[in-house]
Parts: C-alpha cells; structure tokens; sequence
C-alpha cells in the first residue's frame, strides 16, 4: 500500500506537475487513510485488498471526529483519485471509493462588508507613497470587477482598457471573460502606474508586464494581497474576517442589492452555474425588500 501511496504521489508531481499545495494536501490524506487503515485491520492490507466498507468507515471516523464536511468531500475526492491510479497501474482490480458519496455541503452565508466599509476599506491606503497607490488600485480593481486575488495577481497590461473601463480576466479553467472597471478603479489604476517600477525581466515582457508588483518589481503573489489586507484591516478597524475574496462576495451582493440580474452577475463572475450565484440572493435582502415596496399595490 505505501509504495503504490508514494508512486501515485510521484505521479502527481512529475506527470501532473501539481502544485506544491495541492501535493502537500494529497500527502496529507494519503498518510491520514494509511493510518487509519493500519489502525483498524491492525496492518496495513495491499491497495487491492482495501474494500468499499473499509473506505465507508473512514468516513464515518472522519464524522465521529468533527470535520467539516468540505473536509470529507475534499478527501473523498483524493481517495477517488488514488484508486482510479491504483486501478489503472494494476495494483487493484476496482475503485472501492467509486460508490462513495460526499456529505451535503453546508451552505454558508458569504461574509461581506456594507458600502460605507468598502468605502473605508478602499481609502485605507495611504495615497502618499507607491505602495500605497498599489494598495489602493489593486482593491478597487477587485471590488470594481469583482475578481478572485488570483485572478488579480496575473493581470497583465495588455489585459487593461482604461479607455473603456474593461478588463480581461483569466479565471477558473484558464475561461476567459471581460471585466468592468467604474471610474474610481480607472484612476486609481493609472496612479499607481505612474509610479510602478518594473523589474527588468518584467519589462522585457511588455504587454505581459505585471500590473501588480512588488518593492522588487516583481509580480504580487496572493499571499502578499492577503497579508497587505491582513495589517489594512488592524489600522482601518473593519471586521478581522475579512479577506480579499470579500470584496467578490461584497460586489456580487451590491449588485443584487441595487437591482442587478442575477444571470448578468453570474457572467460577471465567471460562474458556470447558476446555483453557485443564488447564495448572493440570500445576503441581499435589503435590495429585495426596496424591490417590494415599490412594486407591490399593498406593501405600505
């Protein structure tokens, strides 16, 4: 079992190159059903051996232990994974995770800041210094198209109209799709360009140019973002909770709060479905209930 578990992790980082990360988390719940296994058969069997009730008392252990059910899916999907490997390599006959479920998810009500804290949040920067015309455009351009960090830290230059107030976002999947930038994002953008240093190497790539770098010239990373937003968040005194994927949850919920379709904000945000967006319409109801009182003969 350990040696398929160490070639089926080879697999993922030389075949599948996989992200440290992501190969750090499949090491993780590998070794976690490697123990469990060892703990209740009292050795560990070979991949082949490893039955679907094995696997269902793993997931009820997991259960019995409190994860969270995202966290049971997640390992349901590696343990997937691992099998189909083990299958197609010879090392077992079936896929014993096959049949498996993942537990109902819980839908969580996303966390967003109201408009009079976005504002503090966007002026939070100071505007006195490069860092801080950096700061102060990379959350407007965030809350302004609603992106993902990740998807803001590989913004290039030749992904910028300013002109136009467009911006071409590459987001899950590498899918493509066009982002608007209102006006306070526009100028907050060619402020900070005015004094954005770029690295030589950065330079060289003209149009592919980060638009977001670092003291070094080099591009952000969404660690810098969240730590940048980290310490904005003491001196701004806003909710702790706060992340940069608030200000996606905070635009989408704006939208809907001022009467926005909600399938042109599911294309604004890249969504491929429809049921991923509707979780905003539970967190604006204020916007619902404005919609009421002027549309029905007998609400006031």
């Amino acid at each position: 079992m350990q040696i398929v578990v160490d070639r089926f992790l080879r697999f993922l980082q030389v075949e599948k190159n996989a992200a440290g990360l992501t190969l750090k988390s499949y090491r993780e719940d590998m070794t976690a059903l490697v123990e469990y296994l060892h703990d209740s058969r009292g050795a560990l069997p070979d991949a082949g051996q490893i039955t679907t009730l094995d696997l269902r008392g793993y997931v009820a252990a997991m259960h019995e232990a409190g994860y969270a059910k995202s966290s049971i899916s997640r390992r349901l999907a590696s343990l997937r994974s691992f099998f189909r490997f083990a299958q197609r390599e010879g090392f077992a006959s079936q896929n014993p995770a096959k049949p498996l479920r993942n537990p109902r998810p819980e839908r969580k009500l996303p966390h967003c800041l109201s408009t009079d804290e976005i504002q503090k949040l966007l002026e939070g920067p100071p505007a006195n210094r490069p860092s801080g015309l950096r700061d102060r455009a990379l959350l407007e351009t965030m809350y302004s198209a609603g992106l993902r960090v990740g998807e803001l830290v590989s913004l290039n230059d030749a992904d910028l109209d300013l002109e136009n107030g467009i911006v071409r976002v590459r987001g899950k999947g590498r899918k493509e799709r066009l982002g608007h930038l209102g006006k306070f994002a526009v100028k907050a953008i060619q402020y900070w360009l005015a004094v954005r240093k770029l690295h030589p190497r950065e330079a060289a790539a003209k149009g592919a140019a980060p638009v977001f770098t670092n003291k070094f010239g080099r591009r952000l990373t969404t660690r810098s973002v969240g730590r940048m937003l980290e310490q904005l968040l003491l001196t701004t005194g806003l909710d702790t909770r706060t992340t940069p994927h608030t200000l996606r949850h905070s635009f989408a919920t704006h939208l809907l709060d001022r009467g926005a379709d909600i399938r042109s904000v599911q294309e604004l945000l890249g969504h491929k479905s429809l049921v991923t967006t509707q979780i905003y319409t539970h967190v604006s109801t204020s916007g619902l209930r404005a919609a009421y009182d002027r549309a029905h003969p007998r609400a006031k």
